[in-house]
């Protein structure tokens, strides 16, 4: 009988299973893992040492990319934190608005996710459903941001600009005849918040039909139960956050446990883990695409019944309005130095967190009282997955490696920074 060979091995960074660019090396006793060394760094663009070089208000945008697949809760983490040394409370609509936008993020985040882990392990069709809806919610970010994925839409102090009236509507071409573009547009006819909530009406049969794809599924429970398990204990250890963390059975929420704008007032569940295995966290995060689609139709309901400022009145922080720029010199000035040197914070530190999807997003802010930041340090969630993986894959085979990278939820834009 043959002996096993001892090998090692590259996994990525240019396999397709490797999220990006991790390299993995690997040691394997024929298919067993013996050790796995993950080898970061190579989409390092230095993007904390960027922002201490900006005045604060041009950093924002950094933030979209850092966790490219989460844009608006890494801004909403780096805005609080500002919002901090200032010391000013958005307006309410804001905080609104904010939280109904976080958790849109949550679903798309959680829609890749659960897209790329299906193809990974080998699901074809749930990648194609998952992004049938990610599609829709990036129309929102594009309504009011203008973009589909870097929207730089929260600023320090509230957001951007109100939720738009109208959405934008698909015109007949040579690839969408009149009829396709007729149901394209049915539910474009009205306002912004009518357009999430007919998304927020169909997600959870959107769901029900993922879980009839996933959850039973013999083959997805065959590469998943069981595999890469952490105990409650190790995971605290190890420093997990977000579904890695409720995953192994510990009910720790920050918009439960450390409530930021207006997530005390929402009614929401914490889905937990029992095994803190693959298959769990899978069912973690599912019931919290559920538990966003409620949180999203709540603040819906405030932002429908209740109208008012989204941004605060502090011409220190806020640019005129664009009728005002055009007619009156002293508002054009005003404006260019706002957007060219910023505002200066206070000499001083904060730390602000935030449940980003991947876990506890938080940015630490250090100012010596100039209009840019003495040092950033943005505590990314999936930094600490990640140094997981060589205990969370030992013993188990090669294919099992790739159901592990897929439940750790890895961007590369977060850990390498």
């Amino acid at each position: 009988m043959a002996e096993i060979q001892h090998f090692t091995m590259n996994f990525g960074p240019q396999h397709p299973a490797a999220h990006g660019v991790l390299r993995l090396v690997l040691e394997m006793e024929g298919e067993v893992i013996k050790k796995a060394d993950p080898h970061i760094g190579l989409l390092h663009r230095g993007t904390e040492k960027l922002a201490e070089s900006k005045p604060y208000n041009q950093t924002i945008g950094y933030m979209d990319r850092l966790d490219y697949v989460s844009m608006m809760c890494n801004e909403h983490g780096y805005v609080l934190a500002i919002e901090k040394l200032l010391g000013v409370v958005p307006p309410l609509r804001a905080q609104y608005i904010r939280v109904m936008f976080d958790e849109i993020t949550r679903i798309l985040n959680h829609l890749m996710w659960l897209g790329a882990h299906g193809l990974d392990v080998g699901a074809m069709t749930i990648f194609l459903y998952c992004f049938r809806e990610r599609e829709d919610l990036m129309d929102c970010y594009e309504a009011v941001s203008g973009t589909r994925m870097h929207a730089t839409y929260y600023r320090p102090g509230g957001v951007y600009r109100d939720l738009p009236d109208s959405m934008p509507r698909y015109q007949a071409s040579k690839w969408h005849s009149e009829k396709d573009v007729q149901r394209l547009n049915e539910a474009r006819g009205g306002t912004l918040l009518d357009f999430i909530e007919a998304f927020t009406d169909r997600f959870p049969g959107c769901v029900d039909e993922y879980e009839t794809l996933l959850t039973d599924n013999r083959i997805w429970k065959q590469r998943t139960v069981n595999i890469g398990v952490v105990s409650p204990e190790r995971a605290m250890q190890l420093g997990f956050s977000g579904p890695m963390l409720r995953g192994s059975g510990v009910a720790w929420d920050l918009r439960k446990k450390q409530p930021y704008e207006v997530y005390a007032d929402m009614d929401f569940d914490i889905p937990v883990g029992k095994t803190g295995d693959c298959y769990d966290r899978y069912l973690v995060r599912v019931e919290e695409l559920r538990q966003s689609n409620r949180i999203i139709r709540q603040c819906i309901r405030w932002l429908r019944d209740n109208s008012g400022p989204v941004m605060l009145d502090d011409y220190k922080l806020v640019p005129p309005n664009r009728v005002d720029m055009k007619e009156d010199m002293e508002a054009l000035i005003h404006h260019f130095k706002l957007f060219t040197e910023g505002y200066s914070l206070p000499a001083g530190e904060s730390y602000a967190a935030i449940e980003h999807p991947k876990g506890e997003f938080g940015v630490y802010l250090v100012s010596d009282g100039a209009n840019k930041p003495y040092r950033v340090k943005v505590r990314a969630p999936g930094f600490a997955h990640l140094s997981s993986m060589n205990e969370m894959v030992e013993g188990h085979m090669l294919a099992d490696v790739v159901a592990v990278i897929g439940t750790q939820d890895i961007v590369f834009g977060e850990i390498d920074r």
